[in-house]
């Protein structure tokens, strides 16, 4: 359903009725924690933010990409929290986030405090699901408020209210918690704050659980969750298979694998088609613009603008001229697998 809006808040309303849960439990203070003891810490769980991606609705991360963290064999991309990346979304937001949670006690009139402890759930049988709190509320009725902060690409996700995978992340911290109510507020494009109401929903946590409960069946017994088809999935293949032994494997026996690659030879035709398709019509477009910059339509408009110049080094004919130079200052390159397909004529 759409939210609703109260006093400038937007309630995402369910029909669920919350049943009575226990407290979580304080499984480490954040305080006494080294940030390299912080993320082993974490790696002893499902966290909230991983809530989405245990149920393949994380657009930024595959079940397969979180295996690799949870299992050891990837460590978290934390380059971008740092100060010299000043283009970092993960830094500005940390250094945001104090500033939009005063923005939202002025906003509701509601007190924040920090938790500063890594919480887990109080079941013996949930104990993998574990919960870092931005701010806890200190009212009697809302009990975790989530800040989160997006440009422009991330603010169309923010277009109908909560994206999906935000809600799982709050859905699971509330399953941690035992809190009924939460309130997510973010800052979009740097100028505009919006403030939302999630209400615990026990069908919705019932689901996050049987998810993360199979999810970390696959880290406990370090068996990778099957690919996605995302960006984040190939990455991580990429990683966990680098390097091919040189072993030739004769699949012609099985059905099954034999069925996925007549149908992936049929959709790279498909590809090719559509490619050339594509072309086409793009070089259709530009005869009839010529030497115009930007062209209009009823439904939209393209632009074929000419990039500026550039100077760069000519390492080519710098190398020739002084080939001792490349023993000096090498630069090793690693090489990557190319997947190539071959059908029999």
């Amino acid at each position: 359903m759409p939210p609703t809006q109260d006093n400038g808040v937007a309630k995402v309303v369910t029909q669920v009725k919350p049943s009575k849960a226990k407290s979580a439990k304080r499984l480490a203070e954040i305080k006494d924690l080294t940030h390299q003891d912080w993320l082993a810490v974490r790696n002893t769980g499902i966290g909230g933010s991983d809530a989405a991606a245990t149920c393949g609705l994380n657009p930024y991360m595959s079940m397969l990409e979180l295996w690799l963290i949870k299992t050891g064999r990837q460590n978290p991309d934390l380059s971008d929290g740092l100060m010299e990346n000043a283009y970092s979304p993960l830094y500005w937001g940390k250094e945001l986030e104090p500033l939009i949670a005063k923005y939202y006690t002025a906003k509701t009139g509601n007190k924040v405090r920090r938790v500063n402890a890594v919480l887990q759930h109080p079941d013996p049988d949930k104990s993998f699901m574990l919960a870092n709190l931005d701010y806890a509320v200190n009212k009697s009725e809302v009990g975790v408020l989530e800040i989160k902060t997006t440009g422009e690409h991330g603010a169309k996700l923010w277009k109908h209210g909560v994206p999906l995978y935000v809600t799982c992340q709050v859905q699971h911290q509330l399953a941690v918690t035992g809190k009924s109510l939460a309130h997510v507020c973010v800052l979009i494009c740097g100028h505009e704050a919006r403030v939302y109401e999630i209400k615990r929903d026990e069908l919705i946590i019932n689901q996050l659980i049987q998810q993360e409960r199979r999810f970390w069946e696959y880290v406990q017994q370090d068996v990778p969750p099957p690919a996605d088809g995302s960006e984040s999935a190939a990455k991580a293949l990429s990683q966990l298979y680098p390097t091919s032994q040189g072993e030739i494997i004769d699949y012609c026996d099985n059905d099954i694998l034999n069925g996925w690659f007549n149908q992936l030879n049929e959709q790279k035709k498909l590809i090719d088609q559509h490619q050339h398709r594509f072309d086409f019509l793009k070089q259709q477009i530009q005869q009839v613009m010529k030497t115009a910059e930007l062209a209009t339509f009823a439904n939209g408009s393209v632009s074929w603008k000419k990039s500026k110049d550039s100077i760069s080094l000519d390492t080519r004919a710098l190398l020739k001229d002084q080939p001792e130079l490349l023993d000096h200052y090498p630069q090793v390159k690693q090489g990557s697998r190319r997947f190539l397909v071959n059908v029999k004529e």
